[in-house]
């Protein structure tokens, strides 16, 4: 490299400078390579792309933590893609939670080749072979995949109560998480909690990773094939995805619930696709209207948030007005953000696990940079 070069790129990245605390480093075009992206000069697009310049002078400062990269599509074309830390383009980032998604997009795939009969299709029948099972109960019968999308099931499971039966890391512990998962207890509704009768959408909400790993076996056992060799051929190949990693659970059910790695440009195309309805360079990779199905709004997740199938919701303010972000989210503010009306798509990873400051940073990140540098539409 020419020493020109690694002076700026020195100047840029050094914690600490004066030069890099006061002059945030200059915008560059993302590298054109050989992956199906299509690359875009953000600054002739309109883009404000001095804030771009700032987001890397607060990680360059501390003043944001944890991050390992951020990426930027406008329409299909990569405008922004910064690694920080020891993030790069090759390492496989552990999305954790945003896992859930896809496996969101594994059950529409499996809809649409009639493995499934659709969301209404009762789960227990797909397990059989764990009978007899522990705390039988008539409405367990009833539990559909739709219960468990919406994560509105009547499973005694929260992962946000350290008191529920069905928390993620009481299931974690156990050899056999699905019958751990299919044994949980029919929940009950406290004085101050909402029935689902009560509940905006019908449902009540309540996070349960548990849910989605069972919708992954389910996605396993009507395919007859491990979820990550599904994902490769419904998913993955049609995107021009060539590396993953999926874990399994201790009794070899590949988890649909969390924990899945991606490169940050391969789930970039994943937020893309989805996006655009489920297309892919105007392929249709998934069909339009499961797309349309999953970003719905579903249940109340929280206050300021719905919940799709597997998809959150969330609200920022867009030229002023109150507009919905949808996203993929998981523990360490791991995001995939996605603004379909604004062909806009924003990847966040980060290894803030555990941290008080990880979501909200990530966030912030999406409304103070991303959001804020986007071009005015005309």
């Amino acid at each position: 490299m020419h020493p020109f070069r690694i002076l700026l790129l020195a100047t840029a990245l050094t914690a600490g400078s004066a030069g890099a605390a006061d002059a945030p480093p200059t915008y560059r075009v993302p590298e054109q390579a050989s992956d199906g992206w299509a690359v875009a000069d953000a600054a002739q697009l309109g883009w404000n792309t001095a804030l771009f310049g700032e987001l890397e002078r607060r990680v360059a400062t501390n003043e944001a933590k944890g991050l390992t990269s951020v990426l930027v599509v406008d329409h299909e074309r990569l405008v922004y893609e910064r690694y920080f830390g020891d993030g790069a383009r090759d390492t496989l980032n552990d999305m954790r939670s945003a896992s859930k998604s896809l496996t969101a997009l594994l059950v529409g795939a499996a809809i649409e080749r009639g493995a499934i009969r659709g969301v209404d299709a009762r789960v227990y029948p797909h397990f059989a072979d764990k009978r007899p099972l522990a705390h039988p109960d008539p409405r367990k019968a009833a539990i559909t995949l739709e219960d468990l999308l919406t994560m509105s099931s009547l499973w005694e499971c929260d992962d946000d109560n350290a008191f529920s039966t069905g928390n993620e890391e009481r299931m974690y512990v156990t050899e056999d998480w699905l019958r751990y998962a299919l044994e949980l207890p029919i929940k009950g509704f406290a004085p101050w909690m909402h029935t689902p009768a009560q509940s905006p959408y019908g449902r009540s909400f309540a996070y349960c990773t548990a849910g989605a790993f069972v919708a992954g076996a389910v996605v396993e056992r009507a395919t007859r094939q491990p979820l990550d060799g599904f994902a490769r051929s419904v998913l993955e190949q049609p995107l021009g995805i060539t590396r993953s990693q999926w874990n399994r659970s201790p009794e070899g059910t590949v988890i649909g619930g969390g924990g899945t790695r991606y490169r940050s440009r391969d789930i970039a195309k994943i937020g893309a696709m989805v996006a655009d309805r489920g297309r892919w360079h105007g392929s249709q990779v998934l069909p339009a209207r499961w797309i349309d199905a999953a970003l719905t709004p579903h249940a109340q997740a929280r206050d300021d948030a719905e919940y799709g199938y597997l998809f959150w919701r969330f609200h920022f303010v867009v030229d002023g007005k109150d507009t919905p972000v949808w996203a993929m989210s998981g523990n360490g503010g791991n995001y995939v953000f996605m603004l379909p009306e604004r062909g806009l798509v924003a990847v966040i990873t980060s290894r803030a696990y555990n941290q008080s400051y990880a979501h909200p940073q990530s966030q912030a990140v999406f409304r103070d940079v991303v959001l804020k540098a986007l071009p005015t539409p005309h």
